[in-house]
Formats: structure tokens, sequence, C-alpha cells
């Protein structure tokens, strides 16, 4: 296993140090050119993914599931397309633009659409939605209270209510754990704390070469894919505290967490492989090993039945995988 290892700044020094050069100043950047890491292309399909696929009209963007339905974002047409399962014929949510992220919000899916700035709320009980706009190219959404946090990427930092926080390099994903709110930054693989009383941003700690997606676990974790150093990473929130960092070969992208079992289950796009990893000990441990459809970018999880769903980016449908 590699060493843990991090480097902890203010948010103050962090962000004054995010300009582009030939020798960043920032000890976060981790390269002159700042470029977020991406899934790793997938090979050809060289066994039969495990389960059921169902088929798709498009390329999957992402996927959650809630209250029974099944919600998978499609890059074009730009739509969200709702399956009740078993039945493999989708309703479907047009969005202006494609989605970035789906998160669960009660009993409603909430797409973050960036490059529409807008936020459509979506009902899987009668496939009806409702829009908020937002000028700052809004990456993700999480709930704090009463409140919303949105990741605005363009914008460089995260609203709450009528307040921007920030800067942030790319607020990509936002995330409530235990209370405590953290902030992905894929530019500079980076985790950000934030401070919603005082409107400020906190401690940054480097995730890895290439962080790509974050995850919160029952026990006021976040866990991180690096897609870049091939690492499941886990943090505390308060205070941010990098607490395991284990290698995981295969070009780690897609994570959904399971609060029943424990497991985290991983795609890995280079292998057409997904892993589920069981979280609640000292350091992961393999669980589960399933073969995919191609391109696994994303991943869901029914923590009711334990069922897990791999969507392709590739235009390769739905599989559904029972452990």
């Amino acid at each position: 296993m590699r060493r843990l290892a991090a480097v902890l700044l203010t948010g103050a020094v962090v962000v004054g140090g995010c300009a582009k050069s030939e020798e960043p100043s920032d000890p976060l950047q981790v390269a002159a050119t700042l470029e977020s890491a991406t899934p790793a292309p997938s090979p050809d399909q060289a066994t039969t993914p495990a389960g059921t696929v169902l088929p798709l009209s498009g390329k999957a963007t992402a996927v959650v599931f809630v209250g029974g339905t099944l919600a998978v974002a499609v890059e074009a047409p730009p739509s969200v397309q709702l399956f009740t399962l078993p039945d493999a014929a989708p309703r479907t949510v047009a969005l202006p633009a494609p989605a970035a992220r789906l998160v669960v919000a009660g009993d409603r899916v909430e797409a973050a659409v960036p490059t529409g700035d807008v936020v459509v709320s979506i009902s899987p009980a009668d496939a009806t939605s409702t829009s908020t706009p937002y000028d700052g190219g809004p990456a993700d959404v999480a709930a704090l209270g009463g409140q919303t946090l949105v990741a605005e990427r363009d914008a460089h930092s995260v609203r709450l209510g009528d307040r921007e926080i920030g800067p942030v390099t790319s607020p990509d994903q936002v995330l409530v754990a235990d209370g405590h709110v953290v902030v992905l930054d894929r530019l500079r693989s980076a985790v950000f704390d934030l401070d919603a009383t005082a409107g400020t941003l906190g401690a940054g700690l480097r995730a890895g070469d290439g962080a790509t997606n974050a995850v919160t676990d029952r026990f006021g974790r976040v866990l991180v894919t690096d897609t870049r150093g091939g690492e499941l990473l886990a943090f505390t929130a308060n205070p941010l505290i990098m607490r395991q960092r284990y290698p995981v070969p295969g070009g780690p992208y897609g994570l959904a967490y399971d609060p029943r079992t424990d497991l985290a289950w991983v795609t890995l796009t280079e292998k057409n492989e997904v892993v589920a990893y069981h979280v609640a000990g000292g350091e992961p441990v393999e669980k589960f090993r399933f073969p995919t459809v191609r391109q696994p970018d994303s991943v869901a999880v029914d923590p009711g039945s334990g069922r897990v769903f791999v969507a392709s980016a590739d235009g390769q449908g739905i599989q559904v995988i029972s452990p």
C-alpha cells in the first residue's frame, strides 16, 4: 500500500496560488497546466456483463436510484430516463443540456446541468419537473438542513442561499458529511472543507493525482476515487484528514455507497469491471468483482435490495447486478 501523505493549507493560501504558471506555487497544484482527470477509455468487451443489461437510448452521464425508480441521465438527446423496474420501458424528462450529476433529494432527483445554467428537480412518481436557474454553471447540489448548496463551476464558488463562498478553482462536487461541507475540486485533485456558518472556505488537502468522484458514508467520511493514481481515498470531514489510501488498479472512476452493507462500489473503466469494497474496517476489503458493460462511468446502488446499477457512457445500456 502506498504511504499515506497529504498537503494541508488554509483556503486563503490555496486559492491565492491557483494561477497557471510554469512553476506553480500552489502545493495542491499537481502540474503546471491544470487538467481534470477523466475516465480511462475502456477496451472492447472480452466477457459477458454480469446480471441483466437493459437497453438505453443514448450514452449515460449519471445514474441514481430513488424510491423504486432508476434515474439515468442521457447525453443526447439530453434527458433523464426513469425506469420502474422490472419494466424496461422508461419515462423521459427532457433537459436543456446534458446533466453532469444526478442527486437524490428526498423522493426527488436533482439534475445539475452546468452548460444550461439550471438545476432541474424531477419527481419520479409522475415524471414532472421544475427548474431553478443558476448563472454560475451548477455542477452539483446538496442539502444542508433546510438550505441548498450549489457547486457553481463557472463561478468558481459554492452558493448557499444568497451567498457565494469561494473562490474554488473548480467546484465539481459538494458533499455534506454529518453536517460538515466538503468540496471536491477535480482540476487540482483536492478536497476542501467549507464553513457554512461563517461563509468561508477552509482547509484543503490533496486527493491523490486525479480525483474524480466522491460519496459520503455513514461514518461521516468522504470517499473519493483517484482515477490517475488508481486509489480509493477516505477523508474525515471534521477535521478534514485523509484516513485511508488504498490501491485500486484498473482506472477507478464511478463510485456508489451502500449504507446497509458498507460496500463502496467502484467502476474500473480500464477493465470493464465493477468491484465492491467493504469499508467499515481499518482498510477496504474486496467482496465482489463483476464484468460490466463497456465504459462503465456511472454506478448506483439500491440500499433496500443491494442491487447495483452500472450505466455505460458508450451507449451499451444499463446493467443490473444482484450480488
